[in-house]
């Protein structure tokens, strides 16, 4: 297992992917400056936010300088893995003591940083600490002295990837490329990993796989049955038992369709194409039970199921796509006769906030039916598997989310009224549709905090390792190399594991053998394929060593100052602080004989550190 610390990340000798390079860190996310968080102080000031908006050079000030001046920050939702605070006080050369205090509640308080006996000048600290279940961190100064008044120019509140974020993929290809050879270093002495996909994937850190089922998979654009039915009821059984084999989670993804779902397309699948609505209902129940059976039987029983895929516009398309517009699949369309002569699940956005009464009779019409089909979908998974999750999954396009708002809101107002309930609320994120990664946290956090009663999930996101010329995709910063993947894969991490309350329970990288691939064929050997650099993102997000990385010194002119022989660090896996050495390099001649600021690089067996030499 790789080496992970704070801002650092060490590979490991033995084989790791060959294909390109990528310098991944572990997720280290301050949450003080997130847009949902807010600040306080005791005297009532309205610069307190200048402590958090990540700007060093902006400052809140004291109204005075006596004692117990205190800073109150509200991350506006409970974190578990909050590891590391940061404090950055506005002037140099003074002597500070505080106390560093946090809270679930805001009334009940656990000290977590005490320097109320400091006797040193220093401009800042980080401290460590483990608690879960934080909302608030406060800050009191018990004492200040060499100035009439205590400025905080950063409090800096780190959250780490936690471990029961699911990180995993959607895997469904692995029907597919069943003759295939995945290694993770198909050309050295030790291959690594394999030889299935899946086996590279789980070694890479995947702990989860989707798979998405056809009902009798048909060609997109004839509705022919396919002559190998990929990803069917059958074959799907199959890819569960490799999943299972392995111990990974496993998801099912229906698409209530013989081809592709999305939020372009719904078409039913043939066989229930001229249902009467009421059959059409009890179709949905006893497909989804009879497969979820099947799948339990053979000892591969699903972690969540997702009722459609995408269905922001709803699904099981029928006689009212002619009111939505829709043109795919063309089989949809050509024979429109069959997969349109009766109701189905389509929504009709195109009346939304109709004030036209019949318009907007239409618009609920189309809801109770869509929602009268999903409520049976779950209603399928309660009855035959009650501890398997139930997941519904959407879309946020770009600038849309109001769309996405009005989906939430009818859905599970009329599926509770049908005595039915989903546990996880998902969507997709790709920047080219889905807007930026800022966008994305927006939506992420309107979604949770409207309805904070449920898991939040990004069933699918991706990126590219090329193409492009390497420029970003729309609405991303990231390149496309092998190196912009992963920092737009972790970037997504990153998002879903900092939802307040701990809402973001897991993300799942879609196809990631065959679409915006993580993977690639391999020059020198027929029918063989090998990682990216970038799939160590799986591995490589979540810190297993925590390091005091910043230390912050004063000295007078012409003084060498005394740096420490070791920092601190905190192993997550015990909760444990520790000491660890460190060798600092040399300081530059004359470097003390001017007033201002030196910085210096240490050096532990866990990663580098920096410290601040304040010179006065």
């Amino acid at each position: 297992m790789a080496v992970l610390v704070a801002g650092m990340f060490t590979a490991p000798a033995p084989a790791y992917a060959i294909f390109g390079t990528a310098d991944i860190k572990p997720i280290e996310s301050n949450i003080a400056a997130k847009f949902w968080a807010s600040a306080t102080a005791s005297s009532g000031s309205p610069t307190a936010r200048l402590a958090i908006d990540g700007d060093p050079a902006t400052s809140w000030y004291a109204d005075d300088s006596r004692a117990r001046q205190r800073l109150t920050v509200d991350l506006g939702g409970a974190y578990d893995n909050l590891r590391k605070v940061k404090v950055i006080f506005a002037d140099r050369g003074m002597v500070y003591r505080y106390v560093i205090e946090a809270s679930s509640d805001g009334r009940r308080w656990t000290k977590i940083a005490d320097t109320s006996r400091n006797r040193a000048a220093s401009r800042g600290a980080v401290h460590l600490f483990t608690r879960p279940g934080t909302r608030f961190v406060r800050l009191t100064v018990t004492g200040a002295s060499g100035h009439p008044k205590v400025g905080v120019s950063e409090i800096q509140i780190f959250n780490y990837l936690r471990d029961d974020l699911i990180l995993g993929a959607d895997l469904s290809w692995v029907d597919d490329v069943q003759t295939r050879d995945y290694w993770v270093s198909p050309l050295a002495a030790d291959r690594g990993a394999g030889p299935r996909l899946l086996d590279v994937a789980k070694d890479r850190g995947m702990e989860y796989a989707r798979l998405r089922i056809f009902n009798e998979p048909r060609d997109e654009s004839t509705g022919e049955p396919t002559p190998v039915p990929r990803q069917g009821p059958e074959r799907s059984l199959q890819s569960a038992r490799w999943i299972k084999d392995r111990s990974m989670g496993l998801g099912i993804d229906f698409h209530y369709a013989d081809s592709w779902a999305d939020p372009a397309k719904q078409p039913k699948p043939r066989a229930w194409a001229e249902l009467e609505f009421d059959d059409l209902t009890q179709a949905v129940y006893d497909f989804t039970g009879d497969y979820l059976r099947r799948l339990i039987k053979q000892g591969t029983t699903p972690d969540k199921v997702a009722v459609g895929n995408e269905i922001i516009n709803g699904f099981l398309y029928g006689s009212e796509a002619a009111l939505i517009g829709t043109t795919n699949p063309p089989y949809f369309v050509n024979q429109a006769d069959i997969y349109q002569s009766k109701p189905g699940g389509g929504l009709l956005w195109r009346y939304w906030q109709s004030t036209d009464p019949v318009e907007q009779g239409l618009y609920n019409e189309a809801w109770d039916r869509f929602t009268t089909l999903a409520a049976a979908g779950i209603k399928a998974v309660r009855d035959t598997s009650p501890k398997t999750k139930v997941e519904i999954h959407v879309i946020v396009d770009a600038g849309r989310l109001a769309k996405t708002m009005e989906f939430w809101s009818q859905f599970l107002t009329r599926v509770k009224a049908k005595g039915q309930n989903p546990d996880v609320l998902a969507i997709s994120y790709y920047p080219e549709w889905h807007g930026s990664p800022d966008a994305l946290d927006v939506n992420l956090h309107t979604i949770a905090t409207t309805y904070p009663d449920y898991e939040i999930d990004i069933a699918e996101t991706a990126y590219p390792a090329s193409g492009g010329d390497g420029s970003p995709l729309p609405n991303s910063p990231f390149p496309r190399t092998v190196q912009g993947q992963a920092d737009a894969i972790q970037r997504v991490f990153q998002a879903a594991n900092d939802v307040v309350d701990n809402q973001g329970a897991g993300v799942l990288v879609w196809e990631p053998a065959g679409y915006q691939p993580m993977f690639r064929a391999v020059p020198e050997l027929p029918n063989t394929w090998e990682p990216h650099a970038s799939i160590n993102v799986f591995n490589a997000s979540q810190a297993r060593h925590i390091l005091e990385d910043t230390v912050y010194i004063t000295t007078r002119v012409g003084r060498t100052p005394a740096l420490p022989s070791s920092i601190r660090k905190l192993t997550t896996a015990n909760n444990a602080i520790t000491t660890i050495p460190v060798r600092w390099q040399a300081l530059p001649d004359g470097a003390t004989d001017t007033p201002g600021e030196v910085v210096i690089v240490g050096t532990t067996a866990l990663g580098k550190v920096t410290a601040v030499i304040d010179v006065i």
